[in-house]
């Protein structure tokens, strides 16, 4: 029996995770996590096959606690499951200390073959994702600004370019006021954005706000 634990912050999701697998012989959910400090108690309280993780939770997530897990548990699978799919994301999760790589969109048989498959410690991406990665290699495709930026860095220019500001992002994600500030500022070099208005002009050229 494959026991995951499942991390993601919305309690819908996590609850139709679970069915799904309710549908398998032999992957039970055996803990869940609503954020990373959770994720990180969880570990050291119960012993889990696989880590079923999304990217973007409150407090620490994404590469950051994907690296935080590997230093702790190096032997511990972990699945990304994202609503991000772009091969700039995919790459970075994988580089981070990611096992394998799935979308929320994919099929349950996809989902249970990544689960599986991570669980023999062997890399899983959806085939899907595997083909984005392949084909944007192969043409070399030049990559827009916003893909050189984390998951969370990404979240905050979507909320920024929204009318949110500092305080209420830091609200929206549960971060400190100082942690949103990092991200902002590290996003707008990244960017080579001067104002927020640029950001707003930005996110509605590539259709981030949705």
């Amino acid at each position: 029996m494959i026991n995951l634990l499942i991390a993601d912050d919305h309690a819908i999701v996590r609850s139709g995770i679970k069915q799904i697998f309710a549908l398998t012989m032999d992957i039970r959910v055996a803990g869940e996590a609503i954020n990373g400090a959770e994720v990180l108690d969880s570990l050291r309280q119960g012993t889990y096959d696989v880590l079923l993780l999304d990217l973007n939770m409150p407090g620490i997530s994404g590469t950051d606690l994907i690296s935080r897990v590997r230093s702790h548990y190096p032997d511990l699978p972990i699945l990304v499951l994202s609503m991000h799919d772009q091969p700039q994301v995919v790459s970075s999760a994988l580089k981070g200390g990611a096992t394998g790589f799935a979308t929320k969109d994919c099929e349950p048989q996809t989902l249970f073959t990544a689960v599986r498959q991570v669980a023999r410690m062997q890399r899983y991406v959806t085939p899907v994702l595997a083909e984005k990665m392949a084909l944007e290699a192969a043409l070399g495709a030049p990559s827009l600004p916003h893909h050189l930026l984390s998951p969370r860095e990404l979240e905050v220019l979507r909320l920024l370019a929204k009318g949110f500001g500092v305080n209420e992002i830091a609200e929206e994600l549960a971060i400190s006021n100082k942690t949103v500030s990092t991200h902002k500022m590290r996003l707008m070099e990244k960017m080579n954005f001067f104002s927020v208005a640029d950001v707003v002009r930005y996110a509605m050229q590539h259709e981030l706000l949705a």
